[in-house]
Order: C-alpha cells, then structure tokens, then sequence
C-alpha cells in the first residue's frame, strides 16, 4: 500500500526537491522551470539549446534559486544517463521529471517523409519513454517522485498533423503504462493535454486565429497556465493522481465544434447574452 502524506500538501512547496525539465531552456518549458524553481525546487534545465539553458538557470541562480543547465538530446540514451548523473552528483536524488521537449512536423500524410517521421517520434515519444526509463531508478532510491508528461490535446482527435498526433497518442498511452508499472515504486505518472498555447515560436502562425476562434473560451492559453497544471501534479497536492491525462484547452476538447453549431444555430446565446 501507499501511504497518503502525513500532513496536508502544499502545492506551492517544493522544497528540498529535485526536478528536471526537458525543453527548459525557452517557451513552455522556461515557464516551467521557473515557476518550479520558485516552488522551492532545485532545477536541472536540460536542453539542446545550451546557450539559451545556461542562461536561464543563470538567471534563476541569480534570482536565489538552485538551477543548473545540462545538454540532453531527449532521443540518446548518452545523454540521458549523463543528465541522471548529474542529478545524482548534484542532490543525490530525484523527486519530479517533466518530460517537456518536443517538436512539431506541421505536414500531411502525403508529404511527411520517413526520416521527418522518425526524427519526431524520436524526440515526442521515445524521448519520452527514454526519459522515463532513466529516471525511475533514482526517483525509487530516494521513495518515490513524480512524472509529468506533456501530451497534447491533439492526443484525442485526428490532428492535422499525423506524427505529431501518433506521437502525443503515444505518450497518452506510454503514461498509463507507466504509472502502472512504477505505482509500487512510489512514482506517479500523469500526462498535461495542452490546447493552443502561444509562444515565441508560433506566435505568428496562421492557424492561431482560427484555433483561437473555435475555442469556447475565445482565446489561447499561456505557458504560466500549463507551468501552473504542472506545479499541481508535481506536488503532493496530486499525490492520489496517477495514469491520468489533465486536458487544458479551454474547452476546445470538451466540444468546440458541438458549440460552434449551437450558437450559429441560435441554440446558445453568443459572447454577452443571457440564458
């Protein structure tokens, strides 16, 4: 059995907590580490883009938290067992991984090649699972830890964009899995659903408009509200979670296109109106 913690979580504490954030160096993954570092964790951003990663955990070594940047192509097992180490040599355990790091193919069926498709099933999903194989022994030694995957809401529907979409279907599945495996272990395993969240990297895209008009909240999400999903399920405020997947959309998932034709349909009120 499992023992529930003995006091009530914070879901603000980290304290005294290692985590490691793939893809932490920009975008989603910055926010991440930095809400996570203010949470009182010890940060490791690893990444592929060293400069910018050493600058952030810089930056929030400067701010008074604990942060080190480690080079990690999530798809080599190398570079994954070097991470480990250092995170080994550094606190001597491992309390919460975000497996965060991943790219997008923006192609059709037609025109996705095979090396495009593996290249992204290499970072999206193996990664991920390598990322996951390498953790858990040091997150058992030290009584357990959290997992958390970033999927996607693309992961329920048929996106337009077939490996990006087999690959977050993946770690749906991978995440279930998982967690079933490592329960014993003390380590949950849950995966983060995001909709369309704006960064640096697609901020002019031209999708963006209308994803933004078919989502019932009529707008994107920020990289602070999916750091904010994360921060939950990395604490023990979450520590009865685990094999779950957390869509966070807007309501996108929910029904977006059942919405859209009841309001053009006059059966909902549009943006304003009573009922």
């Amino acid at each position: 059995m499992i023992a529930p913690p003995a006091t009530a979580a914070a879901m603000t504490d980290l304290s005294g907590r290692l985590a490691i954030i793939t893809g932490g160096s920009r975008g989603q993954g910055e926010a991440e580490a930095r809400l996570l570092a203010r949470a009182g964790a010890a940060v490791l951003i690893a990444d592929v883009l060293d400069s910018e990663g050493t600058a952030l955990a810089d930056a929030l070594a400067a701010d008074g938290h604990e942060a080190r940047f480690a080079h990690l192509d999530v798809a080599s097992p190398e570079d994954w067992a070097a991470v480990i180490d250092e995170a080994r040599g550094w606190k001597g355990r491992l309390d919460v991984l975000v497996n965060n790091a991943g790219i997008i193919n923006r192609k059709s069926t037609s025109d996705t090649t095979l090396d495009g498709w593996n290249r992204l099933i290499g970072i999206n999903l193996t990664g991920t699972f390598l990322g996951i194989q390498s953790a858990a022994p040091l997150m058992r030694a030290g009584g357990g830890g959290s997992i958390v995957n970033i999927a996607s809401n693309s992961a329920f529907s048929g996106h337009y964009d077939p490996a990006y979409t087999a690959s977050k279907w993946g770690v749906r599945g991978l995440t279930r899995s998982a967690a079933m495996e490592y329960v014993t272990w003390g380590i949950r395993v849950n995966s983060v659903c995001p909709g369309l969240i704006v960064t640096g990297l697609n901020a002019n895209a031209s999708h963006l408009q209308p994803m933004i008009g078919l989502t019932p909240m009529a707008r994107s999400g920020t990289p602070d509200e999916v750091a904010q999903l994360v921060l939950f399920l990395a604490s023990d405020a979450s520590s009865f979670i685990t094999g779950e997947d957390f869509t966070i959309d807007g309501g996108f998932t929910a029904g977006a296109a059942y919405r859209r034709v009841a309001v053009e349909s006059g059966l909902l009120p549009t943006a304003g109106g009573g009922g």
